[in-house]
């Protein structure tokens, strides 16, 4: 018990001591605790002035938008079962379309496109801003009311048309603006393509206006349709893919080079994204290429 009561006894200067080391202590606590009390106010939420603010914000809006897929134009005529679903239309309507396209008929206008598809006028108006058509096909002009007539006179008179894939060039001079020179090209034009497949094809050949070529549709259409070998599109060369009368030689040797770089072709509307291809001749170009 002495040697444990011998423990505490202190003498004056010892006593001292421990009182200051008990009065550092202490003020090393107020001084842990003031400085804790005013990191927390300092490190509180940064508040950006209002000026800053909307520079960062519109910052965020453009990254945004980039970060958005690219959607490319796409001719409507050519949408595939996965391009319809992901642009949100049923497969009733995917299949009402591809019924139209079997039946070799295009569609030259998103109006023409509702009424065959059946879509509701609130898709229709997300997606159409998106649709690519043939500019022949937007240039044509509205029918008068003389036309019109005109026309329903010639189906009350059954007008018997004639093959435009086996008629003479001297009887395409019989059509008003056809001379001897145009008759040989059009003639010219379609032993290039092998025959004409669609009565379209008429507006491809050089030179020829499309009131002449109206007018040459009057009596001639096409009736007996070539048989073609459809180009498949993921292993042709250029070389075979240029022997289209469509596709210029450097526009084929940039689609072997997009097929290299990405794989394949997915799709025959996957072509308007490759540089320089004649988009306004793709539903042309798609009657003889094949996946």
């Amino acid at each position: 018990m002495k040697n444990l009561k011998s423990h505490f006894k202190f003498n004056k200067q010892e006593r001292s001591g421990i009182f200051f080391l008990l009065l550092l202590l202490i003020l090393v606590q107020i001084g842990y605790y003031v400085y804790r009390s005013y990191s927390s106010k300092v490190s509180g939420p940064l508040i950006l002035e209002s000026s800053l603010q909307v520079q960062v914000d519109s910052l965020k809006t453009i990254a945004a938008k980039n970060n958005k897929e690219r959607v490319y134009p796409f001719n409507p005529n050519f949408i595939t079962d996965f391009k319809g679903y992901s642009l949100g239309m049923t497969i009733e309507e995917i299949d009402r379309l591809h019924e139209y396209r079997k039946r070799n008929k295009f569609v030259n206008s998103a109006e023409e496109f509702q009424e065959v598809t059946k879509v509701s006028d609130s898709l229709l108006n997300v997606i159409n801003k998106d649709f690519k058509f043939p500019e022949w096909t937007q240039n044509a002009k509205p029918k008068s009311t003389h036309e019109s007539r005109s026309i329903k006179s010639e189906k009350v008179n059954k007008v018997v048309l004639k093959d435009l894939n086996t008629v003479t060039a001297q009887d395409l001079q019989k059509i008003s603006g056809i001379g001897e020179k145009l008759s040989a090209r059009i003639i010219k034009f379609r032993d290039r393509l092998g025959g004409f497949l669609i009565d379209e094809q008429l507006y491809d050949v050089y030179g020829l206006e499309k009131d002449v070529v109206k007018r040459t549709l009057k009596e001639f259409r096409v009736i007996s349709k070539p048989k073609i070998v459809k180009i498949n599109v993921n292993i042709a060369t250029a070389s075979e893919l240029s022997k289209l009368i469509y596709l210029q030689k450097h526009v084929s040797e940039s689609i072997v080079n997009y097929r290299n770089l990405n794989g394949s072709i997915n799709s025959l509307n996957e072509l308007s994204k490759i540089e320089n291809f004649p988009i306004e001749r793709i539903d042309r170009i798609a009657l003889y290429l094949s996946l």
